[in-house]
């Protein structure tokens, strides 16, 4: 795979190594996760392109797809969708990024995640669904 220069130049910066794109960085971190939680889309189209793994986790059993809805970009969050990222993947506490999302007050993210059919009645190691960590009223709505 060949990257763009702007995609070599960030990977370097980030001490992320091009011709092993799976490898983990910092907490845990791939090159995949890195790119979504900046937002960066055009870095993660080209990542998903070479085919880095989706279901990799971090030091805290968080996937890219935890680290999208961080950054909060919703083209980071469809590209990986669409790629086949598994939407209800639980980190080490059993949180998905639904419940995640839903408890940070990140209203359009919670939209977007349950668009794709993320489920929404799941629980965490403590018994709490998404809508039991609803940090707003609207998300609270939306998940109902």
């Amino acid at each position: 795979m060949m990257f763009s220069q702007s995609t070599l130049t960030w990977m370097k910066q980030n001490d992320y190594d091009p011709q092993d794109i799976n490898k983990v960085g910092q907490y845990g971190n791939t090159a995949l996760m890195k790119a979504v939680r900046e937002a960066r889309a055009d870095i993660t189209k080209e990542l998903l392109d070479a085919s880095a793994q989706l279901e990799v986790k971090n030091i805290d059993g968080n996937t890219a797809l935890w680290n999208a809805c961080f950054g909060q970009d919703f083209e980071c969050v469809r590209l990986l969708v669409e790629a086949g990222i598994k939407l209800d993947s639980k980190n080490d506490n059993g949180v998905t990024a639904l419940m995640y999302c839903a408890s940070a007050g990140k209203e359009d993210m919670v939209q977007l995640l349950l668009h794709y059919n993320a489920n929404k009645e799941l629980s965490n190691l403590d018994d709490f669904k998404a809508i039991d960590l609803a940090a707003t009223s609207k998300i609270y709505r939306l998940l109902k």
